[in-house]
C-alpha cells in the first residue's frame, strides 16, 4: 500500500499545501476550499482548477524516485502480488510496474471518459488540451471529458475491490508513505491475516500501528526513501536497485529527447 509520502520525493506538490506553487496557481480560480477541485458540482460549474492541477500532475512532468523503483524491483522478482496506490500521478507505471499488478484506487489520468455519453478514451488524447490550459470535450458529443481520477462521492474503481481476495493471501504487507486516513484505503492495512508482519515505513506511526499494534508489526519512521534503502540494504539488493535506476534513467532520458 502507498500513498503521497513516496512521491513528494519526486518533487510532487501536495496541493493541500499553501504556500506550494500548485496552491498559489489555484488561488486565481477563487475555488472556496482546495477540496472543491475534487468535488463533481463544482466541476461541472468550474472545471478550469481541476485541470490546472490536471496540467501538473499529468504523465511526464515528474520521474519515480528510489521508492518507485524498489516496488518495480519487488514486480520484477516475482514477489509483488499487487500494489495498491492512492497515488494519480501515474509513477508507478512510470517505474515500469504493469497496469496488472496496479491497483490505483483514486484513479489514474491515463483513461478518460466523457461525462456525458460516457465513452471511454486514452487520457493522451487530451494531453494537448491539457497542456494549453483548454478544458478538452468530447469529439462525438462535446461533453466535457474527466480524467478517471476519483472525486468525492464517487465509487472507487472495480478493480479495488481485487482487495477481497488479494490481502487473504498476501505473506506480508508493506504500507509507504500513507497518513491512513482516507477511507476505505486505510482499512486495507487490517485486511491481512494476523499471523502476517506489516512493515511500516513511514514519517510517523498511523492507523493500526498507533492504536492497535500487532505482535508481528514493524515500523521504520522517518525519511520514506531513507526508509526503503535501509530495506534495501538489510535484502542485499543495493547493487541491483542501482543497476535498475540506472537502466530506467537512461529510457526516460531517451524519450525526453
Amino acid at each position: 500500500m502507498a500513498g503521497a509520502g513516496i512521491s513528494t520525493p519526486s518533487g510532487i506538490p501536495d496541493f493541500r499545501s499553501p504556500g506550494s506553487g500548485l496552491y498559489s496557481n489555484l488561488e486565481q480560480y477563487n475555488i472556496p476550499y482546495p477540496e472543491a477541485i475534487f468535488e463533481l458540482m463544482y466541476f461541472f460549474v468550474n472545471p478550469k482548477p481541476f485541470f490546472t492541477l490536471a496540467k501538473e500532475l499529468y504523465p511526464g512532468n515528474y520521474r519515480p524516485n528510489y521508492a518507485h523503483y524498489f516496488l518495480r524491483l519487488l514486480h520484477d522478482k516475482g514477489l509483488l502480488l499487487r500494489l495498491y496506490t492512492q497515488n494519480i500521478d501515474g509513477l508507478e507505471r512510470v517505474a515500469g510496474i504493469p497496469p496488472d499488478r496496479l491497483v490505483e484506487a483514486h484513479g489514474t489520468f491515463a483513461t478518460a471518459t466523457c461525462t456525458v455519453c460516457r465513452r471511454k478514451f486514452p487520457g493522451e488524447d487530451f494531453r494537448g488540451d491539457v497542456m494549453a490550459d483548454e478544458v478538452p470535450h468530447c469529439p462525438v458529443c462535446t461533453g466535457i471529458i474527466k480524467p478517471d481520477i476519483v472525486f468525492f462521492g464517487e465509487e472507487l474503481p472495480q478493480r479495488f475491490f481485487l482487495h477481497v481476495t488479494d490481502f487473504p493471501v498476501a505473506d506480508l504487507l508493506f504500507i509507504i508513505g500513507t497518513s491512513l486516513e482516507v477511507e476505505p484505503f486505510a482499512s486495507l492495512a487490517g485486511a491481512v491475516r494476523s499471523s502476517v508482519p506489516r512493515v511500516l515505513i513511514n514519517r510517523d506511526l498511523v492507523g493500526p500501528f498507533a492504536w492497535q499494534q500487532r505482535y508481528n508489526d514493524v515500523a521504520q519512521l522517518g525519511d520514506v526513501i531513507s526508509g526503503v534503502e535501509k530495506l534495501v540494504e538489510l535484502l542485499d539488493w543495493n547493487e541491483e536497485m542501482q543497476t535498475l535506476i540506472q537502466k530506467e534513467k537512461e529510457k526516460l532520458d531517451a524519450k525526453d529527447k
